[in-house]
């Protein structure tokens, strides 16, 4: 096969569309259908099976926390929307309404969550009195509904999934998360007050750079306050008998980092998973599997496998085994092995890397050891493989020519400095459709004005096109 050439013609080269070799790795990789409510997703079982291995992994990261989880209604009372002020206007173009029940109209509107801060909040109001109350950890897995105008599989639809989560900070825990397990390097760092969350007096983030150079917002963590609180009328009693409002956080990751994975690992083949959170590490393709004792030792190997905690399977469909690479490949599991009558034959099994495609023969005694080897060689790769994609479509700009002309024809991150003003921020969304990403918790000096106006500079900031 020509170096060149794609295994799977149906997938468009991300290097003509990126947009379209996206939708295309989607559908390719089954990970998710359309339905007919406009703006929603069907999640198939592949596609499930990876937000699976994402909630299992953050849920026990949680746990050893301290965290619990638990439920609340799908139903918002619009008084009750309408308390905090700030959040409700930051919601209101994207709440989906029930105004009935049945055939009978509702004496008060629900909405559908688009988040759940007020929910939590007046359950709060009811549970906590005294400080021996606190503090309260929780956490809920749950779907929400925001009314986007436009959609895009898991990055952007009108129903996704999610954790949300009401008390303290896990912006650290996110991002040792993404690093670890997704294998996507992230920056960490406040959201300016333009881009903070609605209610929030602060807003902190990590945010990853996605193949094509755009930013995508990975998770956030928001500092409340009291304003909540305030509004929700959630006070205790301290250690000296006096009454207090408690301060809350939030925090939240959604399915549109199974986005973030497509965009981050994928090529013009398909899906490249990180072997820690693949569904299926290994799959086992037997080479003429009519012929005798080829699908016992297949079944042979799955069973060692298998026992070693590897995710594994065997592909015994009648499918010819050209076919068979070419959908694991585009289904990016991490590791092919190929076995047929001459490799039973010399004692030894073929092991193809997904992401390198590069080939080792090996013996079926050092399987086992080799196979749990190169998964762990292929994560920590994956990894700095996106770190130096990002880093090096990182550039600096400390004048507004330079910075536009970055943000225009080189795509990525850009840092520059900021003076605080939020007109500043307008007109560079104006100018060159690019928005802060965050004030990075790591600041660098790189020029004492700001690079829009020119006025004194208080912060260094990535800016960047985003999803």
């Amino acid at each position: 096969m020509a170096n060149n050439k794609k295994l799977v013609e149906a997938i468009t080269s991300m290097e003509d569309d990126f947009a379209q070799w996206y939708t295309d790795v989607v559908k390719k990789a089954e990970l998710c259908g359309y339905t007919s409510v406009k703006g929603c997703m069907a999640i198939k079982p592949a596609g499930y099976a990876i937000w699976e291995n994402i909630q299992h992994e953050l849920d026990r990261r949680f746990k050893e926390t301290g965290v619990q989880n638990v439920y609340m209604p799908i139903f918002i009372p619009e008084s009750l929307l309408q308390k905090e002020k700030d959040h409700v206007e930051g919601f209101a173009p994207e709440v989906a309404w029930v105004t009935h029940g049945g055939l009978d109209p509702l004496q008060e509107r629900l909405c559908v969550r688009p988040t759940s801060e007020t929910l939590f909040c007046d359950f709060y109001a009811k549970e906590i009195q005294s400080h021996r109350d606190l503090p309260k950890v929780y956490n809920q897995w749950c779907s929400v509904v925001r009314w986007e105008k436009t959609t895009r599989p898991f990055l952007r639809s009108r129903e996704f999934l999610w954790q949300e989560e009401r008390t303290i900070q896990m912006l650290n825990l996110y991002a040792d998360f993404c690093e670890e397990v997704l294998a996507i390097p992230v920056i960490k760092g406040q959201k300016t007050d333009k881009e903070k969350f609605s209610g929030a007096e602060a807003t902190y983030t990590i945010e990853s750079l996605m193949h094509d150079g755009k930013a995508l917002q990975s998770c956030t963590s928001h500092n409340f306050g009291d304003g909540f609180a305030r509004a929700f009328g959630i006070q205790y009693t301290d250690k000296e008998n006096k009454l207090q409002y408690v301060h809350q956080t939030s925090w939240g990751m959604t399915t549109r980092m199974i986005g973030a994975i497509i965009m981050v690992h994928g090529d013009n083949s398909g899906l490249v998973l990180p072997p820690r959170i693949a569904p299926v590490q290994a799959v086992i393709i037997p080479i003429q599997q009519r012929k005798e004792g080829v699908l016992e030792k297949a079944d042979e190997m799955f069973a060692a496998l298998k026992a070693a905690g590897v995710r594994v399977k065997v592909d015994d469909t009648d499918k010819s085994p050209g076919f068979k690479f070419a959908e694991q490949e585009m289904r990016g599991i991490p590791i092919r092995i190929e076995c047929g009558p001459k490799d039973i034959e010399n004692g030894q099994a073929v092991i193809c890397r997904r992401d390198t495609r590069e080939k080792y023969t090996v013996t079926f005694d050092e399987l086992v050891e080799k196979v749990q080897e190169i998964l762990e060689t292929i994560q920590k790769d994956m990894l700095e493989r996106a770190r130096k994609h990002r880093d090096s479509h990182t550039y600096v700009a400390t004048n507004y020519e330079e910075f536009k002309d970055t943000i225009v024809n080189k795509p990525g991150f850009v840092k520059a400095m900021w003076c605080g003003d939020r007109a500043c921020e307008d007109k560079i969304k104006e100018d060159v459709q690019a928005t802060s990403r965050c004030m990075p918790f790591e600041q660098e000096h790189l020029s004492d004005v700001c690079v829009c106006c020119g006025k004194p500079a208080k912060k260094m900031v990535y800016w960047g096109r985003a999803y």
